[in-house]
């Protein structure tokens, strides 16, 4: 596959609404996406967004700092800080950010293993991140967990899975929960294309669309699954359409768009949520690109050339649209910009720091927080007993 039919040049973001911009946050500015939204069996929401000189500082705030984390975990587990497997979002932030942009706490998330990201967007910590990555007691899942299965329950967040698409037909479960309570508020099922195959994802969908569950099947197409390339993996590539891509099945309503831009991504989660409220459920795919491998193990240039991958940095990296567009209406000089991102660094260096001096898990915890109570500890013989008082 060559590098001009992988990457597509974009044009800069269109500015519609040009005016004197100051740090009042009634500011408006109105923005065009880079690409169209693409429809399916529903007519696609508008390419013109709304933001303010706030949003798109934070915007790129947040993004720097989940860039930031990535490369920090990339630097811990070379040095075997982080141990199993871990799975780096940088590349993708655009899309944590543009959905929680559009939505609220109280709307539920579920996701994958590639899962860092998406918990700094729920609110948590770069403490709470880095902790849970080396196994330590003040990681967000108590050091339990790794780097596959971040969990804050408090956030509607819940989890990070590390077998391929089960995580879809939990997400389906949590929006029967919301529907079955009458609350006002969705479920993001959240899965890459490696996962777009899994029969338990249709048997999902399936049985959301008879239920009309407030659920959004948020696909993201970061192009490549494992290391397979879309085109090679899949009959139809097309994630968007695969409620009725075969003959005789008929299932939900679906958008596609750029998950690099996080207007659009934005734009398409506040479609998805007044959709899903009045109509049931929806797939949206986001057409995005990671730029590690598929996990630490993974070089990420077996499959795909190393021009490909520094095309779309150069191309389409959500960060450097951001910044474009800050710099385009006077918002910050380019000095600013790098300033804020030096302090980002600070206090990602700060936490990894942090999280070095937390202790590792008590070994009373060995057995807390298992399905079912007494699991697993007869296995340690009786003279374990101690153990067992700490089971819930």
């Amino acid at each position: 596959m060559s590098l001009s039919r992988r990457i597509l040049p974009l044009k800069p973001f269109t500015i519609l609404n040009r005016r004197r911009i100051s740090t009042d946050t009634t500011t408006t500015i109105t923005v065009e996406t880079t690409l169209p939204f693409t429809g399916h069996n529903c007519d696609p929401p508008s390419r013109s967004i709304d933001t303010t000189p706030k949003e798109l500082t934070q915007f790129f705030t947040d993004m720097a700092i989940m860039r930031r984390m990535e490369i920090a975990a990339d630097s811990l587990y070379k040095s075997k800080l982080i141990r199993g497997f871990c799975h780096l979002y940088d590349g993708q932030e655009a899309v944590s950010i543009g959905m929680e942009a559009a939505i609220t706490k109280q709307d539920c998330i579920i996701t994958a293993y590639r899962d860092h990201c998406l918990f700094l967007g729920r609110g948590g910590t770069l403490l709470e991140a880095f902790a849970e990555l080396m196994g330590r007691k003040a990681g967000c899942s108590i050091g339990k967990g790794g780097s596959m299965h971040f969990y804050k329950k408090s956030a509607c967040f819940y989890g990070g899975h590390g077998i391929v698409g089960a995580q879809v037909p939990l997400g389906c479960g949590l929006a029967f929960a919301k529907k079955y309570r009458k609350e006002d508020h969705v479920m993001f099922a959240m899965y890459g294309d490696g996962a777009a195959n899994q029969g338990q994802l249709f048997e999902a969908l399936n049985m959301a669309a008879l239920w009309d569950l407030p659920v959004i099947f948020l696909c993201e197409n970061n192009q490549y699954g494992m290391g397979t390339a879309e085109w090679k993996s899949a009959k139809s590539p097309a994630y968007y359409k695969r409620g009725d891509y075969v003959p005789g099945l008929r299932v939900s309503f679906c958008c596609v768009i750029d998950g690099m831009d996080v207007f659009a991504v934005k734009q398409a989660c506040k479609f998805a949520k007044e959709h899903v409220l009045k109509n049931g459920p929806i797939i949206v795919e986001m057409d995005t690109y990671r730029y590690h491998g598929h996990s630490m193990s993974d070089p990420g240039s077996t499959y795909r050339t190393r021009d490909e991958i520094s095309g779309f940095r150069k191309e389409r990296d959500p960060i450097e649209r951001v910044r474009k567009l800050i710099l385009a209406n006077d918002l910050a000089t380019e000095k600013e910009l790098k300033d804020l991102e030096k302090q980002i660094r600070k206090d990602v260096d700060e936490a990894v720091t942090q999280a070095k001096e937390s202790p590792m898990p008590d070994e009373s915890e060995l057995f807390t927080n298992v399905f079912r109570q007494g699991y697993g500890v007869e296995s340690f013989g009786t003279d374990r007993k101690e153990l067992r008082t700490t089971l819930p």
